[in-house]
């Protein structure tokens, strides 16, 4: 049956990889899917495309509040007009906005949501949205934080503080959910979106997954960047695919900058084996989680 199989994440946390080798793996083409078709297999869920026929007025002239409003319905006309399973992207968070849903469970099928170290996400996050690292940390410890539309596209996404973003997703209980975390990703990507490729039943076969795999592998990915640009560079960034390593704010953050992150989200940090588990000798203390 048709339904969103949703490609989850906080951003910068390994949704595009998903995104590519999802792609190259359903097309099955014979040189790497360009980049600027990769929407043509896994969509963008805040894309105007879906929300224009439910409003007589330009999208870009609707408040935030009509957005949220419709967010659910476009996902749910999305479902209706389309016959397959639909890969979709998204950086909402998993709740409310305005007093409305986000995420239509009735259009769902599955979540793959992806989790990454923030003390890592907030690197790139911040070169991403042109901030300073410490005007990241604070986004992201931030319940209100809303993602910014893309150029052409102006509906935005609620996205939270991060750990907002991870406690919302990972609780998701309507349909099959699988959650990765990207530094498992970057050690094992053969096993890990193999993984994804089996139990998502798109194919059991070894070698069309390995290619997929090597057609979305980051030094591909940075290539065809290079090559042909890519549409979701911020015009903050030199680039969209920027390093695609693990454990990089060792070098780049100060020891304030990862405590202050340690302190923010040590609950989910703590769950996904990014910090000790509680009483695993001395650690940051966490800040009071709000319920969403």
């Amino acid at each position: 049956m048709p339904g969103i199989l949703w490609l989850a994440s906080y951003p910068k946390s390994g949704n595009t990889w998903m995104r590519v080798f999802l792609a190259n793996l359903i097309l099955d083409p014979p040189e790497p899917l360009v980049l600027k078709r990769i929407n043509e297999v896994c969509s963008s869920e805040p894309n105007e495309v879906w929300f224009a026929p439910l409003t007589d007025k330009p999208v870009s002239a609707l408040s935030k509040k009509q957005v949220a409003a419709l967010r659910t319905r476009a996902q749910e006309r999305a479902v209706s007009v389309n016959q397959n399973i639909i890969p979709m992207k998204t950086h909402s968070l998993n709740g409310k906005d305005f007093g409305y849903p986000t995420i239509s469970a009735k259009a769902s099928i599955g979540v793959i949501y992806i989790v990454r170290d923030p003390r890592d996400v907030v690197i790139s996050a911040a070169d991403h949205y042109g901030l300073t690292i410490d005007q990241a940390v604070e986004m992201m410890a931030d319940p209100k934080t809303r993602g910014r539309g893309m150029p052409g596209n102006t509906v935005h996404e609620l996205m939270g503080s991060w750990s907002d973003h991870v406690k919302s997703w990972t609780r998701w209980k309507h349909t099959p959910l699988m959650v990765l975390r990207y530094e498992d990703m970057l050690a094992d990507p053969l096993g890990q979106l193999g993984m994804v490729a089996r139990k998502v039943g798109i194919t059991q076969d070894a070698a069309r997954i390995e290619k997929a795999v090597a057609f979305s592998s980051f030094k591909q990915l940075q290539a065809q960047e290079a090559q042909t640009g890519f549409i979701e560079k911020s015009e903050h960034s030199q680039r969209f695919f920027r390093s695609g390593r693990a454990g990089g704010w060792r070098e780049k953050l100060t020891p304030g900058q990862a405590a202050a992150i340690e302190c923010d989200h040590a609950v989910q940090m703590r769950r996904f084996g990014y910090l000790p588990a509680a009483g695993a000798g001395n650690g940051p203390q966490p800040r009071q989680e709000k319920a969403l």
